[in-house]
């Protein structure tokens, strides 16, 4: 599906929590509704199918609880979608992602096909329906998350292109998906954030590290041979030779039949050589993704309008001396951002629609010809955002916040949820089919539908909502973090249970309390709509 990620390192974020945030939205034609749980030990499947794709896969005796955000509406699976599990773990899965038709046809999709007369039916490989179900339970690390979600992808294939982000108060990880089996991940810098905007990402990519102590690279194991085998490096590089890194991730001696030449700095892991050069550094981006006309329309100007948000001195982005442009295609996939990030510019940044640029639908900015012109961010097809944020500063049993949101960004609110709680709120869990003023997200939907019909009147509301709920939010996990912490130091089973209660009554507070706000803000936008209406009276038409 369609959807955007922000990651934020634990040095970049402005309280020392790693951050991991991703739209989610629908397909066009139709809304996915989507809900808040808890899956517990006991209603994980041991034998995992697949509905889109029929795979089966036998899964491990031991899984943990964990939050996630699935549909709310059963046929199409369970599609889990993003969630922090009892050790608090989290990733959000899946960011679809482009290839390059060199690649999907070296290693080609793993497809459903079903049975057709004396054929039979051929099952599929694993994708975004079923990622997190089948792989956040059983890790205790980002790190395993990427070890077991790789042998997954080795074992059984995806039909699909994505990226995947793990996370712990330590690091986060993020995985690409390269064909039907073969992957990449990156440990994300500590002091940066990445922007991933449904585009191949990585830029940079070190097979040394990743075939030795796996520092910050880790792969599918026959990756070198895989480019070199299906001639998939097109740098201008006449010496990079993919087949010279060994298993131990040392550089060894090029073959006597090649005689490039060249000497460079020891530098970026090249060496000099009196026969040819050598380097273990690609970028992933140019080998593996694609840069089609689409994608300048699509993709790349949402990761230019991020990071012209957050690092907006860092580069030129606008005029004809611009270093990076909505078109352009070597954008970062990270930066060290100017000032430290925060809750709220996560949520900005998914919720923009390139406010003050020629770009911005709602806008009266430049060239009104180029209104639109781009993909936004904050679409009404986004079915929820969740921002998980893990806190070194709070104990083990409350360090861990999942921020959610539901319908458009560009005029909904986000609220944090503990996740080591046994039930969610039913005002998020209850999401049906039928629109309702009872569930967030409903009421979330039809806000959004309004507020863009009368965004000029509206807009205002929205801007305090917004700051209403993000400031009495972050009262009530100020207020219930002292009450969590008083008693830490004492670990019994009544402490613990005392625990549990506290994270489930600040929910419910949570949720109550957007609930009215939610209720208030509904009530003023429909207001300005039906103000709008050829209908309309007031006094002064008089």
């Amino acid at each position: 599906m369609p959807c955007t990620t922000i990651l934020v390192g634990k040095a970049a974020s402005y309280d020392g929590s790693t951050i991991i945030a991703r739209n989610d939205d629908s397909g066009a034609g139709s809304y996915t509704p989507k809900k808040y749980a808890v899956v517990h030990p006991e209603e994980q499947p041991r034998i995992y199918k697949s509905v889109i794709s029929h795979v089966e896969i036998e899964l491990p005796d031991d899984p943990m609880r964990y939050t996630c955000v699935p549909n709310a509406l059963s046929g199409e699976g369970i599609w889990a979608a993003s969630g922090v599990n009892a050790a608090n773990v989290a990733m959000t899965a899946t960011e679809t992602i482009t290839s390059n038709s060199r690649v999907l046809g070296a290693d080609p999709l793993v497809c459903y096909e079903p049975a057709d007369g004396d054929k039979p039916e051929k099952v599929g490989g694993i994708g975004e329906e079923d990622i997190v179900s089948i792989t956040l339970p059983y890790i205790k690390s980002a790190r395993e998350g990427v070890i077991r979600l790789g042998s997954l992808l080795e074992q059984y294939g995806t039909y699909e292109m994505n990226g995947i982000a793990f996370q712990d108060v330590d690091e986060i990880w993020w995985l690409e998906t390269i064909g039907g089996h073969h992957w990449i991940a990156r440990k994300v810098p500590d002091d940066v954030y990445v922007v991933m905007p449904n585009q191949f990402g990585m830029d940079e990519f070190d097979l040394a590290d990743a075939f030795g102590a796996q520092n910050e690279f880790m792969c599918s194991a026959d990756l070198p041979e895989f480019i070199e085998k299906h001639h998939l490096n097109v740098e201008n590089m006449e010496c990079v030779m993919l087949r010279n890194i060994s298993q131990t991730g040392e550089l060894q001696d090029k073959d006597e039949n090649d005689d490039c030449g060249q000497e460079v700095d020891d530098t970026n892991n090249e060496i000099d050589s009196s026969d040819g050069t050598y380097t273990s550094i690609i970028c992933p981006r140019d080998i593996f993704g694609s840069h089609d006309d689409a994608d300048h329309v699509y993709n790349t100007p949402r990761a230019w309008f991020m990071e012209r948000t957050l690092n907006p001195n860092s580069a030129v982005w606008d005029g004809p001396d611009a270093d990076f442009t909505p078109v352009s295609d070597d954008i970062p996939w990270c930066m060290i951002p100017e000032k430290k990030i925060t809750m709220e510019d996560v949520k900005y940044v998914l919720s923009s629609h390139y406010q003050g640029t020629p770009y911005d639908p709602y806008g009266n900015y430049g060239d009104k010809s180029l209104r639109g012109a781009y993909r936004s961010i904050g679409v009404n097809r986004t079915d929820f955002m969740s921002a998980i944020q893990i806190r070194p500063y709070a104990g083990e049993d409350s360090s861990a916040i999942q921020w959610l949101a539901f319908a458009s960004n560009a005029f909904n609110v986000m609220a944090p949820f503990y996740t080591n709680v046994d039930e969610v709120p039913e005002y998020l869990a209850n999401t049906s089919e039928e629109v309702s003023t009872d569930n967030f997200y409903w009421t979330s939907r039809m806000i959004a539908a309004m507020a863009d019909a009368s965004y000029a009147k509206s807009v205002f509301h929205i801007e305090r909502y917004d700051e209403k709920v993000m400031s009495k939010a972050h009262e009530i996990i100020y207020r219930y973090d002292d009450l969590l912490g008083a008693d830490r130091d004492v670990q019994t089973d009544a402490v613990s249970k005392l625990g549990q209660k506290l994270r489930q009554r600040a929910n419910r507070e949570t949720a109550d309390m957007v609930r009215q706000a939610a209720s208030d803000t509904l009530g003023k936008v429909l207001y300005e709509l039906s103000n709008q209406m050829k209908n309309s009276y007031s006094r002064s038409d008089a």
